[in-house]
């Protein structure tokens, strides 16, 4: 059985959580709700005798670290990037003292991954497909526990009713599971016992707080969560010219196989939204990748603003690079761990337009103030700040050097559910501006917010969505000339 009594941590005189108590015994869930920075992590850290450096703890956790599984919420913490996903398998079962390939392939099996994936490294898997790999490492032995930190993170629907059913299955073999994550339907459909946390305090906790939720803050995270969605936007009228325009982009990788990408077109206004979802691995980070420069495809042209660019970031001019930002779906990657976030965050306005670094100042605090930042989550570092904080940072990044295309990817994983309403609110206003958006989700709350057009990639082919409103040519409008693997 897993016991947490009293437990505080304090950082730099903050309290990060507490007080909070819980138990988990054999075969039941017990679940951690709450905005991110709440301590939930934390929580789920400290079941395994792990607090951050320099913190001050007290109460009482119960438990045996070496026979709980962990799954971050960043995959990336856990793989190395040097190692194929299948070896690192393979040595953390000889290491658990289950060496041989019978245990691998059972945990491969539970996790829904793709055997044929552990040949690749981890560069080469989407989000959810690593999300897959870790949840696999994590099987290897058959823990007693397993503490899982938003584990349906990058998985697509399908993918997600596999994952909840296999936890539920865990949980009927006995497993104790904590469960941290902003998914309330999944928490609504696992927890026995849920505890509502803000700003690290326990503000409710109950099994039946769904239909009977006390504190006002409870009511909200539910309303935002599982409450009806908020009607779409309304899409303008194209413009003259488009802002981006792709032609015939196929990209892949290796000099072998089939391209992941093959011969897309693709067009975005000023003011439009192109929102692009689709199983785990069919190609809508790839997509992403190609139009901010960060992977080079084998044939296609790029334009912006009219303008024939090229495809590699590092042949672009500065204002090509700020024309275009890209908020990555792991924003933990995407930050110096040794320096301050404030610092990080205003670097690509300075270097790319040229700002003054009091002006960029001035706007930094009202463009993180939009998305619940405040100045003292900016002076910390990586290490400092929950993903949900780091994902609202990466895209103040973003927004602050005023792009004419913002690229997110999976943005609003990691948000608990009233954050995520607040970004997307701004996102729209920004839209509304005359920023074009291009967004990959599996959210289909996401997906009503921003139907100008939906571009819907599946493994191997496409079911192309129309646009909301009538057009012979809708905003962001797409082609697609992809085919099947060994057709011609």
């Amino acid at each position: 059985m897993i016991g947490v009594e009293d437990l505080t941590v304090r950082l730099d005189d903050r309290t990060v959580v507490g007080p909070i108590s819980f138990a988990a015994r054999p075969g039941e869930v017990i679940a951690l709700v709450g905005e991110s920075g709440s301590g939930k992590t934390t929580t789920g850290l400290a079941v395994m005798g792990e607090f951050p450096s320099g913190a001050s703890v007290a109460g009482v956790v119960r438990s045996d670290p070496r026979r709980i599984g962990y799954v971050p919420q960043h995959p990336g913490t856990v793989l190395t990037p040097s190692r194929r996903v299948g070896s690192l398998l393979r040595e953390v079962a000889r290491v658990r003292g289950r060496a041989g390939t019978e245990s691998v392939a059972r945990a491969v099996a539970r996790a829904h991954l793709d055997p044929a994936l552990l040949r690749r490294f981890p560069h080469q898997l989407s989000g959810g497909q690593q999300q897959r790999a870790v949840f696999a490492l994590a099987l290897i032995g058959d823990p007693d526990c397993l503490v899982v930190d938003e584990p349906t993170t990058g998985q697509d629907p399908g993918h997600r009713d596999a994952l909840a059913a296999e936890l539920e299955s865990l949980r009927e073999g006995g497993t104790a599971i904590i469960l941290l994550s902003h998914d309330l339907a999944l928490v609504r459909r696992l927890a026995d016992d849920t505890l509502v946390l803000r700003l690290g305090a326990v503000v409710e906790q109950g099994r039946d707080l769904w239909a009977h939720p006390r504190e006002p803050y409870t009511r909200q995270l539910i309303e935002a969560g599982l409450g009806e969605p908020p009607a779409g936007r309304t899409a303008a009228a194209p413009t003259s010219s488009p802002v981006l325009r792709v032609d015939r982009l196929t990209a892949g990788y290796g000099r072998r196989g089939d391209p992941v990408l093959d011969e897309v077109d693709l067009l975005l206004e000023r003011g439009s939204a192109l929102t692009v979802r689709g199983p785990s691995g069919a190609g809508k980070s790839t997509l992403a990748r190609c139009l901010a420069g960060l992977h080079q495809p084998h044939g296609g042209e790029l334009r912006l603003a009219g303008r024939v660019t090229p495809w590699a970031v590092r042949a672009r001019t500065s204002a090509d690079r700020a024309l275009v930002q890209y908020v990555f779906q792991d924003a933990r990657a995407a930050f110096d761990p040794f320096r301050p976030i404030g610092a990080q965050v205003i670097r690509p306005v300075v270097n790319l337009r040229g700002d003054g670094r009091a002006a960029v100042a001035a706007k930094l605090a009202d463009v993180a103030g939009q998305v619940g930042l405040e100045p003292d989550h900016l002076a910390r570092r990586v290490s400092q700040l929950s993903g949900g904080e780091l994902q609202r940072a990466a895209l103040v990044r973003a927004l602050l050097t005023r792009p004419d295309v913002l690229i997110c990817d999976e943005i609003t994983t990691g948000l608990d559910a009233v954050t995520r309403e607040v970004v997307l609110d701004l996102l729209e206003r920004m839209v509304d501006g005359g920023m074009a958006l291009v967004i990959i989700t599996h959210e289909n709350r996401v997906v009503r917010r921003f139907a100008d057009r939906v571009l819907s990639l599946e493994l191997p082919g496409l079911v192309y969505a129309a646009a909301q409103t009538p057009s012979s040519l809708p905003l962001g409008s797409v082609k697609w000339n992809r085919r099947p693997p060994g057709n011609s």
